[in-house]
């Protein structure tokens, strides 16, 4: 089996996958709104916290893809939007079917940790060993997304940006105010956000409970052991505690200015202990 999985994790890193990108992409309208981010980047989270402020239903695992479906599954979908439209959850970089989205961005060292950490428990890929994961990673030939630094620089850069139909948040900030991000998205999507619906969502969802419905579905792929959870531990800056100096050198190598514009420090740079505040990105 697991050499099964690698066999088609590979091939979704290919070419071979265009096709079925463009056939998952039909049957959008322009007032549907896209969750989107690069994959390991707390997507899931929101999504199911936003699927419960939206419809009063409680999220699982089980019936998610009805209410806050993956691009591609997004036929059926309940119409959350005020005008009609749905919200779709989508990895994919930027296209222009994407008429309106929310975009979550997350320092890439950490989604790079969260992405070797579930793919080798998984078993879907060959290579072992961080050292020998990273730099693959940072070049975008570890996944079917492309690199990181293309993906966020295509939504950051987009005309999305440019009108406003954009809103970008960055998942540490999501993390220490979780309340006020789903605020700021409901107000986003055209709904007035109301604080007891926010807060029922959020308890609803928890790390413990997200852990708890994980265990219970029955429909989603899983893998023995802590590290192949779907629900990752959502950890903030746990990179300074596992990455060596030369493995930043080379994240730096491929997105050190990327995550200055960001807020983030570059790995390189022992001056800065914290992420700095991202001003207009949120």
């Amino acid at each position: 089996m697991s050499a099964i999985r690698r066999s088609r994790a590979r091939a979704a890193r290919t070419r071979l996958r265009a096709p079925l990108v463009w056939l998952r992409h039909l049957g959008l309208v322009s007032n549907d709104v896209f969750l989107a981010s690069y994959a390991r980047s707390g997507n899931t989270l929101l999504r199911f916290v936003l699927a419960e402020a939206l419809s009063g239903v409680p999220s699982t695992f089980d019936h998610i893809q009805r209410i806050v479906p993956e691009i591609g599954i997004h036929v059926h979908a309940f119409p959350l939007m005020p005008d009609g439209g749905r919200l779709i959850k989508t990895h994919e970089p930027y296209r222009r079917k994407y008429r309106r989205a929310i975009y979550i961005v997350r320092d890439v060292r950490d989604v790079m940790l969260s992405s070797f950490a579930r793919e080798t428990a998984m078993d879907v890929v060959h290579i072992r060993t961080l050292d020998a994961y990273i730099r693959p990673f940072m070049e975008g030939k570890m996944t079917r997304f492309g690199s990181w630094q293309k993906h966020v620089d295509g939504w950051m850069n987009s005309p999305l940006a440019k009108t406003g139909d954009l809103l970008v948040l960055r998942f540490e900030d999501m993390r220490n105010d979780l309340e006020g991000t789903v605020a700021k998205c409901l107000e986003f999507l055209g709904k007035p956000p109301d604080p007891s619906v926010i807060q029922s969502a959020i308890r609803n969802n928890s790390l413990e409970r997200m852990r708890a419905k994980e265990d219970q579905a029955t429909n989603l792929p899983k893998s023995p052991g802590e590290e192949g959870r779907q629900v990752g531990k959502g950890a903030v800056r746990g990179w300074r505690q596992k990455l060596t100096q030369s493995q930043l050198e080379i994240v730096d190598e491929f997105a050190g200015d990327l995550l200055q514009r960001l807020g983030y420090p570059r790995g390189t740079d022992s001056r800065s202990e914290t992420p700095q505040n991202a001003g207009s990105l949120t």
